[in-house]
């Protein structure tokens, strides 16, 4: 008798242990990677080579960055391919909230789009009085314009300021690279051609290209970027969690910090302005 009570309690002291280690498994099977869908231009720059490591060193989460352009990641975003969006296309982030695949959208910093070419300026573009009339002043010229046709933040903006010219783009003066800004910003420079970029990324890589700044104070130029967290309701894979993690790390005091002095020790000013700014096509949060 004793014995059989002997071998239940210890057959009870197994399956007490193997639940507890149930329960720890548990806890250990949070999901620690966060997919992050993001423009190339925080890639380009080396802004996330220093955030990601700061946050995963904080959190726990290890983030995988897709770098791709804005229209990209929002895409992956439709389909719950990612668990969180950092991008600059403020009317097409409209839209995704609006469809309810995202359900909230944060500014997390800014700068400005800047239109470069070459030191020659062929088109006369610097002689403009603002960025429309320099597209128009392109296209009368017949000068090479270098376009990332991607459908990025990028290539969405360079589209709206050729609409706002009166222009509809193409003929053997318009190429499209369908490329990211880096690259694009490389042949550009190689053919002594025009194109439009994010002034962070312009700067990160302008000791190794031969084009300058020829239209950047225009308020029409304003670049935000925004982070968004989807729907988890809707996407049932996603790393709700870990996707509300790095955005709250975005927008906490220490990053916006880093984010404003990041630049500054390589270029002699910031690539980018922490917060949100108003201006044309920023769209309430």
């Amino acid at each position: 008798m004793l014995r059989g009570v002997t071998i239940r309690r210890w057959l009870a002291f197994i399956a007490l242990v193997a639940l507890a280690g149930g329960v720890v498994g548990c806890g250990n099977t949070r999901d620690t990677n966060v997919i992050l869908a993001t423009t190339t231009s925080t890639f380009d720059t080396g802004l996330l080579d220093v955030l990601i490591p700061e946050f995963e060193k904080e959190s726990g989460y290890n983030v995988k960055p897709i770098a791709v352009g804005t229209g990209k990641a929002l895409a992956m975003g439709e389909r719950g391919e990612a668990d969180v969006l950092l991008v600059h296309a403020p009317a097409a982030e409209a839209e995704l909230l609006a469809s309810g695949a995202a359900l909230d959208r944060k500014p997390v910093m800014h700068n400005f789009f800047v239109l470069v070419g070459p030191q020659a300026d062929p088109a006369r573009v610097m002689a403009t009085s603002s960025v429309g009339n320099a597209m128009a002043s392109i296209e009368r010229a017949g000068s090479d314009f270098m376009s990332r046709g991607d459908d990025s933040g990028t290539h969405k903006m360079e589209m709206s300021l050729w609409d706002l010219a009166g222009v509809a783009p193409g003929g053997h003066w318009y190429q499209e690279t369908g490329q990211g800004m880096g690259a694009t910003l490389q042949i550009a420079s190689q053919k002594s051609a025009y194109t439009l970029s994010d002034r962070a990324t312009y700067i990160a890589l302008s000791n190794v290209l031969d084009l300058g700044i020829v239209s950047g104070s225009d308020g029409d130029l304003l670049n935000t970027y925004s982070v968004l967290q989807l729907n988890g309701d809707r996407f049932s894979g996603l790393n709700v969690d870990g996707g509300r993690a790095f955005a709250e790390f975005l927008l906490s005091m220490e990053t916006q910090a880093t984010i404003r002095d990041f630049g500054i020790d390589s270029y002699g000013e910031p690539l980018f302005i922490p917060g949100p700014a108003s201006g044309p096509g920023e769209p309430a949060s």
